[in-house]
């Protein structure tokens, strides 16, 4: 079902913008995203997205820098609310992050490609790193309590996200049948927590 044009009358023409930027993106990819069509759509003069967004490409890094501080505080609430352990801490993590990934696939792909980009922006940059601390802060707090097995962050923690990425990714793009999804993600889990554990433990 197509969905009506938003007229847009007052207040904030960015935030206007990029709503509609992330509609369209979902509904027909990046390639269909057009300043001037965005204008169009909201009922403002072409011109007038070039007071906010320099050309598409500037829109793009926009998109991606509001994915990743919707997706870090999400998964920052998400730690907050899941109590002191590190099993239960990693279990909502890992829940939140896949079902982000799922809600926001195309999103999450330009969030991707964009952050690997030379010419992204320090505000990209610094977003990225916002949300890559909470898995680091994760995994440091672990092995404070004894947890999570000795090693660099880097070491616990790429393992952690390659294998978490890999299963949103196969979840998000439809390779999973349906009854591996159902109890999928309870078995990453379960793996994720034996490759953590301290010697002698998994």
């Amino acid at each position: 079902m197509q969905t009506s044009p938003r007229r847009y009358h007052h207040g904030d023409l960015r935030a206007a913008l990029l709503a509609r930027a992330e509609e369209t993106l979902r509904e027909k990819g990046t390639a269909a995203l057009s300043l001037r069509e965005l204008a169009r759509d909201i009922g403002v003069s072409h011109a007038a997205p070039s007071r906010h967004f320099k050309d598409k490409q500037a829109l793009l890094d926009a998109l991606a820098l509001v994915g990743y501080e919707r997706m870090t505080s999400a998964m920052a609430e998400s730690q907050a609310d899941a109590g002191g352990t590190f099993p239960k801490q990693l279990d909502a993590m890992v829940r939140t992050y896949v079902g982000f990934c799922l809600d926001n696939a195309v999103l999450l792909d330009l969030m991707y490609s964009i952050k690997h980009d030379p010419e992204a922006s320090a505000a990209l940059r610094e977003a990225t790193r916002k949300w890559s601390e909470i898995i680091e802060r994760l995994v440091v707090d672990g092995q404070r309590d004894g947890e999570v097995r000795e090693g660099s962050v880097e070491r616990v923690g790429i393992p952690i996200f390659a294998t978490l990425h890999g299963y949103a990714d196969l979840a998000a793009n439809g390779m999973l049948a349906p009854e591996i999804t159902e109890h999928g993600l309870d078995e990453v889990i379960a793996f994720m927590l034996r490759g953590c554990a301290p010697d002698g433990r998994a």
